[in-house]
């Protein structure tokens, strides 16, 4: 049961061609504080359910502190429900590369961080839902 809530290291999304291709190919949804990016596709085996990778502006945050904390709780957020998204994928035997790209101007809190990417996480599910349909 523990390991459900991990965020192993192959669920981050890495790499400057699978990133380039999120984002040209990605479908794109705003959901404040996040602008979502995922790319959906068919599973191969060994390949994780979901990887994330998470952006915050150095505009809006100078300071490398700012922008880390707000990446730690994007990234606790996203480890605590995490099992919306992998749920629906492991039914469907899909496999999804998601940016989550902060761009509120102040820090919010990891309780308000939580609830939204719950939304985000819901959103995506929806929104390939009315695609698939």
């Amino acid at each position: 049961m523990m390991g459900l809530y991990r965020l192993r290291k192959k669920e981050r999304l890495s790499g400057k061609k699978r990133i380039e291709k999120l984002f040209q190919e990605g479908i794109s949804v705003y959901c404040f504080p996040f602008r979502v990016v995922w790319l959906l596709s068919d599973r191969i085996s060994g390949n994780s359910l979901a990887r994330i990778t998470i952006a915050v502006s150095r505009k809006n945050f100078r300071n490398a502190v700012d922008r880390n904390l707000i990446k730690r709780r994007i990234r606790e957020a996203y480890r605590r429900n995490k099992y919306i998204l992998t749920e629906w994928l492991d039914k469907d035997s899909l496999t999804l590369d998601v940016a989550f790209i902060y761009t509120a101007s102040q820090i919010l809190s990891y309780r308000d961080i939580e609830e939204k990417i719950i939304v985000a996480l819901h959103k995506i599910i929806e929104v390939n839902e009315k695609v698939t349909d």
